[in-house]
């Protein structure tokens, strides 16, 4: 499989997978869900070790770790992302989602001491600006019964909750934890607290039988949790992270796109104006300065004058 098809499946997965968290609210409760599906993920990459051969034994304080970032990653991040996804359309949730990029660099420089260029300074406030103008509507005409600001609230305090959970994989790393096996006890654990949490809030684990509950349920375990993650890490070895990271700036096109087809989604002003600012932030934030023109030009012969 060649890099353009990885990226292609990668940034389509990614993308659509909002529009398939929709179909997931109903008869079935949020935590009850999620815990649904990441057992189903966990499972298949536990199994997926298992054939290739790959080590699932840990020191106990190991799994302290993978158990956080379950927590943080698979769990609660997502049902705040879930619960967002009642309130505004999915596309919405995806830009908002892309305040990720922002949190990764302040928390980075909390807890690893990185340091912050000038020009991040400026993508992450291009990218703020385009997300605050996404939902201005709903910020204009704000009450206390607002949905709009509630969902961006929601959005926002789970993507922090991804931040961190990005903080302990990068932590885990280091550790040489390797990512494939952290991913798949991750899943496990995230799904035990989701079960337990659902439990405690006396949630019915109940189960939908629609066709759209169990297509989309499918879709989000094995393609939006185990394969794109397959894919984008093996575009990860091939062209290095600082282009595979893109498919964070690319995946909003692609919700935002399904949303306006499937959600009745419109585009206002501020919308039209906003999401390329917040692209082109993040394009800021996750490039390095003369990058363009280093892709340009490669390979051409340099200018030599007479």
């Amino acid at each position: 499989m060649t890099n353009a098809v990885l990226y292609l499946v990668t940034v389509l997965i990614w993308g659509s997978t909002w529009l398939a968290i929709k179909y997931q609210l109903g008869t079935v409760a949020v935590e009850v869900s999620i815990a649904y599906r990441f057992a189903l993920a966990g499972v298949v990459l536990l199994l997926f070790c298992l054939v290739t051969k790959k080590s699932l034994r840990f020191h106990w304080h190991h799994h302290v770790w993978m158990a956080l970032l379950g927590f943080f990653l698979f769990s609660a991040n997502y049902f705040f992302m879930y619960l967002a996804s009642g309130h505004i359309t999915t596309g919405l949730v995806s830009v908002g989602f892309c305040s990720m990029v922002v949190m990764n660099i302040l928390l980075s420089r909390l807890f690893f001491k990185t340091h912050i260029s000038l020009r991040v300074i400026v993508g992450a406030g291009l990218g703020m600006m385009g997300i605050f103008m996404v939902f201005w509507p709903e910020v204009q005409n704000f009450d206390l019964s607002d949905t709009g600001v509630y969902g961006l609230s929601l959005v926002l305090i789970g993507t922090l909750l991804a931040s961190l959970g990005n903080m302990v994989s990068s932590r885990n790393q280091k550790n040489a934890v390797p990512v494939m096996q952290a991913n798949a006890w991750g899943m496990t654990y995230g799904a035990i607290f989701m079960a337990v949490f659902a439990f405690a809030m006396g949630r019915e684990f109940n189960f939908d039988p629609s066709f759209d509950y169990i297509w989309s349920l499918t879709y989000l375990a094995l393609f939006g949790s185990v394969i794109a993650f397959g894919t984008y890490l093996t575009l990860l070895g091939n062209i290095g992270a600082e282009k595979a990271v893109y498919s964070i700036v690319l995946f909003p096109l692609v919700a935002l796109s399904l949303s306006t087809v499937y959600e009745g989604y419109h585009w206002p002003m501020a919308a039209v104006v906003g999401v390329p600012l917040v692209l082109w932030g993040n394009v800021l934030v996750l490039t390095k300065p003369g990058m363009f023109k280093r892709m340009l030009f490669r390979g051409r012969p340099a200018y030599k004058p007479l």
